[in-house]
């Protein structure tokens, strides 16, 4: 990520702070990120830097214009900032939808996304068919709203319809799990992938979460994944932070050594 992008994501995520937004809000911001990215002629006068800021935001205006008051002030405050490129500039409006969601949302929003991500990663043809190029975005936007319908809340239902409408070469998988990052971020808290031979108990899962966050010096939620293979002891992943004290892993070390 550019320098420049991350000025953009602050001054971004300042008037999202600022702003009253509901779930409307976030369906206007997805539905614009998506049509963003599906003109390469807009992205790139969104993104150009010769532009004056005044020009890009007044172009906003123009496409947007039927969005709602709070919807285009965010798109013009998203608009006016300087992004490194053109793709970072199409991950700033997705990442302003998700959090707008986050902020009108006050459910379990991370931890019905990474059931939602579970799901996905236990489905392989499911995964297949929000990821391939052939399929129509909309057609993978209601299938997951079909897929969740009453086993989510209207939150996560609107996140994760908008996400596989448009994955961008991404793996739904990864998109979910940037989602459900940014969400944190926007709650002010970190996510912590935990994964074990079995089941955390809620003791232990309060214990663990409770001793990352001293570590890592603010609140860290779980988001635990049971994997037989890691055999005993447990994984913990925070970002590009990697705690592995499984068994499995220790096994691998000791064949590596022997082989080598």
């Amino acid at each position: 990520m550019g320098s420049a992008t991350t000025q953009a994501l602050a001054a971004q995520a300042q008037a999202l702070g600022t702003a009253t937004v509901d779930l409307d809000t976030a369906r206007e911001l997805f539905a614009a990120a998506r049509a963003v990215a599906g003109s390469r002629a807009l992205s790139g006068a969104l993104a150009d830097p010769t532009a004056a800021p005044q020009a890009r935001s007044a172009l906003v205006a123009r496409v947007f214009g039927s969005l709602s008051p709070t919807a285009q002030s965010l798109l013009a405050t998203t608009a006016a900032q300087r992004w490194s490129s053109q793709d970072e500039l199409l991950d700033g409006l997705e990442e302003l939808a998700i959090r707008a969601a986050a902020k009108a949302d006050h459910g379990d929003l991370e931890g019905e996304l990474f059931r939602v991500s579970r799901i996905v990663a236990e489905n392989p043809e499911l995964e297949l068919a929000l990821g391939s190029r052939l399929g129509d975005g909309a057609a993978k936007g209601d299938l997951m709203k079909t897929l969740l319908g009453g086993r989510a809340g209207e939150g996560t239902t609107l996140v994760v319809s908008s996400l596989v409408q448009q994955p961008r070469n991404r793996r739904v998988r990864a998109i979910l799990s940037r989602a459900i990052r940014i969400v944190a971020a926007q709650r002010g808290r970190t996510v912590a992938t935990v994964t074990t031979a079995t089941p955390l108990t809620e003791a232990q899962t309060q214990r663990l979460a409770t001793a990352l966050s001293r570590t890592y010096g603010g609140e860290v939620t779980i988001s635990a994944i049971v994997d037989p293979s890691v055999v005993g002891g447990v994984r913990v992943q925070i970002a590009d932070d990697v705690i592995d004290g499984s068994i499995a892993s220790r096994l691998a070390d000791v064949r590596q050594k022997l082989a080598g």
